[in-house]
């Protein structure tokens, strides 16, 4: 039998059983990619990653290299993952760990706090904008009337690694009672350029809240969408729902019980939206071993 530990953690928050969960396996190696999605599907959560240890020169130049896989696919890139595998990885205190993903390589800054766990940011890359979307297009994936999204704000897709289209709802009711039409979204979805819908609000639960978030996809509710994030941090500094440099809080998973914060931040120099950094706290809760013939 071959052995293969994980680790389970809680990321986007500081309390166990809180935000979104994740597997990390600490050693892939020996696992076909087969293999791996299968254990994706195996485990269940929304993100499993698998680190694959390689040479010290070559892991302090490149990065530690790290797959994704959802249950269903393996992903260029994703926020959540890579703060909680940059977590598994953090040794001795260290002040940065580098990941090469299949978007490239992404480094995740750490700073330890008094109490609780440390807080963890990574640099996604600079964002790019695509298409803007008609409200009355998008309504009926939300199971909203077009007049529930907020006209001074673009319904945008956003890419700094996964491209997301951004759409903003007026009121934080309207949000909350979203009812997510899955076949109309895959029907729009399939010939756009966005591959997931990142529904947000500027009203919000918490008075620390920036935003009000909610992605809903093929694996259902997401508690916390890292990437999305970043997407909409770029959106957010660009239209000026947030100031150059200025962090603001993202508030997700609330209506599914697992309430989750995320920590973001991006530059605008001139007309352009750099620098995006998303971050938070990880917790890890448990972990176990698979054994395979």
């Amino acid at each position: 039998m071959r052995n293969f530990s994980y680790v389970l953690l809680d990321v986007f928050t500081s309390r166990a059983l809180e935000g979104n969960q994740l597997a990390v396996f600490n050693d892939g190696r020996g696992l076909s990619d087969v293999e791996m999605q299968k254990l994706a599907k195996e485990t269940n959560l929304s993100e499993t990653t698998f680190v694959l240890p390689r040479e010290a020169a070559i892991e302090k130049e490149h990065g530690t290299k790290v797959r994704i896989f959802t249950t269903a696919e393996e992903l260029e890139f994703a926020g959540h993952p890579t703060l909680g595998t940059a977590t598994v990885l953090r040794k001795n205190g260290e002040s940065k760990v580098e990941l090469d993903l299949r978007v490239g390589k992404i480094p995740v800054t750490f700073e330890d706090r008094p109490q609780g766990p440390a807080f963890a940011e990574m640099v996604q890359r600079d964002p790019t904008f695509g298409a803007t979307h008609k409200a009355s297009n998008i309504a009926p994936i939300a199971g909203l009337r077009p007049e529930d999204f907020d006209d001074k704000l673009p319904i945008q897709t956003v890419s700094t690694g996964m491209a997301f289209m951004i759409a903003p709802v007026k009121k934080l009711s309207s949000i909350q009672a979203l009812n997510f039409q899955a076949k109309f979204a895959d029907e729009y979805l399939k010939d756009s350029d966005a591959k997931f819908i990142f529904f947000v609000c500027t009203e919000t639960v918490s008075k620390s809240a920036r935003l009000h978030a909610r992605m809903i996809f093929y694996n259902g509710e997401d508690p916390a969408t890292g990437s999305a994030s970043g997407c909409a941090t770029a959106w957010m500094v660009k239209y000026g729902v947030a100031e150059s440099n200025e962090r603001v809080m993202i508030e997700q998973g609330i209506e599914m019980g697992r309430p989750s914060e995320i920590y973001v931040r991006a530059d605008k120099s001139g007309d352009e939206v750099i620098n995006v950094r998303v971050g938070g706290h990880a917790v890890v809760v448990g972990g176990g071993e698979f054994r395979l013939p």
